[in-house]
């Protein structure tokens, strides 16, 4: 008897190892549609600012700002969707409506004059709101939020992402891209 008890001891020290190590690892890689969100046309969301240009229209060419619901309000044609299009649909759905009464041939060209924030937590140096720049990675990032503090993990980041209206959370490692509007959180290292 006295043999089988250290058996069934290791096996449950065993067993709560592996629920413990396994907890840790909640986390799976980042799926195929998250990733590939960094090579599509950039899609709008709130919070994007835009230049929009109607060729010889002065008053209508300015800045816009999409509002929390998704629209901008553009002027003669009122409120126009805007979250979830990229620029050319967007300029493309603007020329239309313009075309319904207003103007005989629109051109219309938009160009971002602000992306969206992304937003830092966790093992930074100062945690927070931080203006997004095109080709951003998360190592570019962290290093605007005051770097790594010394207990993070510097090899992955867990990040946030609207994909398609559905939110998605993913580990990368920190030379992944990142887009305009993510949430980046820095783990603590295990040991």
């Amino acid at each position: 008897m006295p043999v089988a008890q250290p058996k069934f001891l290791m096996a449950l020290s065993l067993a709560a190892m592996t629920a413990v190590l396994g907890g840790c690892n909640s986390y799976q890689p980042a799926p195929r549609a998250f990733n590939q969100a960094t090579i599509q046309p950039y899609s709008l969301d709130s919070g994007d600012r835009l230049r929009i240009t109607v060729f010889d229209q002065p008053s209508m060419t300015n800045t816009y700002t999409i509002d929390q619901a998704g629209y901008i309000a553009f002027p003669l044609v009122g409120q126009v969707p805007a979250r979830g299009r990229t620029l050319q649909q967007l300029s493309g759905q603007i020329a239309q409506k313009l075309k319904q009464g207003y103007l005989r041939d629109p051109d219309v060209t938009i160009d971002v004059d602000r992306y969206r924030s992304i937003f830092i937590m966790g093992e930074v140096g100062q945690p927070g709101q931080y203006a997004y720049v095109p080709g951003m990675t998360a190592q570019n990032a962290i290093a605007v939020a005051g770097g790594f503090t010394p207990r993070a993990n510097q090899s992955a980041v867990d990040v946030t992402r609207k994909i398609n209206g559905q939110v998605m959370t993913g580990r990368v490692n920190i030379s992944s891209a990142i887009i305009a509007g993510d949430t980046l959180y820095v783990r603590e290292r295990l040991f």
